[in-house]
């Protein structure tokens, strides 16, 4: 078996999806080099600001069916090709790293998953470590055109009614995502496990579109 492995190893090498060094799929320098999130930051969606705001400008006179909305990091050409690896070519165990990432970055929140695979596996990865409970707790009532190149108000209606509840929602849910964009999908979703009977809904992501 060891001799196998690593005759696997020397025809298909692991490299790092950012820069492509030999060892592993995410370097330890490209690990550390990740744009992590801290505060000041908006109480509703997590943005950015220069100063703590319970609304800002991205978020403000929006109706928002989810409480507060974090992410480990911000949105950049090395998280994308991570987020694009995990999702698209199958590198499943980065979801164990970002899992790792968003740990290290956010306290525990209450409970539940989305019910999409990449963010199952970072769900269930996220469950572990923070010793809470996963459920699945949603499912696509129709399925949706991708978001990407959408503007803002046509990601609302893209996503509008997207989602329906699986089951009967706890009052307290942390949704669990890969990234927030626009926070159009999270919003949907979080509307439909408030339809389910949760009375709090938190987003919880690896990474947010800082603008």
């Amino acid at each position: 078996m060891w001799c196998d492995v690593k005759l696997l190893d020397l025809i298909l090498p692991v490299r790092c999806v950012v820069c492509d060094a030999d060892g592993e799929q995410l370097c330890r320098a490209c690990r550390d080099a990740l744009p992590r999130l801290g505060p000041p930051l908006c109480d509703r969606c997590g943005a950015p600001t220069a100063w703590p705001v319970a609304r800002c400008r991205e978020c403000a006179g929006r109706r928002l069916a989810f409480a507060s909305a974090r992410a480990a990091v911000a949105y950049d050409d090395a998280v994308g090709r991570l987020v694009r690896s995990w999702k698209e070519r199958g590198l499943r165990t980065l979801a164990d790293t970002a899992a790792d990432v968003l740990v290290d970055a956010l306290p525990p929140p209450a409970r539940a998953r989305r019910g999409h695979q990449p963010a199952e596996r970072l769900a269930r990865e996220l469950g572990e470590r923070w010793s809470l409970p996963v459920v699945p707790l949603l499912g696509r009532a129709r399925p949706a055109p991708r978001q990407r190149g959408l503007s803002l108000a046509d990601r609302r209606r893209n996503v509008a009614g997207a989602f329906a509840p699986a089951r009967e929602s706890p009052p307290r849910v942390a949704l669990v995502d890969d990234v927030y964009t626009s926070g159009a999908t999270a919003s949907a979703a979080a509307s439909a496990l408030r339809k389910a009977g949760a009375r709090r809904v938190d987003i919880v992501t690896f990474a947010r579109v800082v603008r």
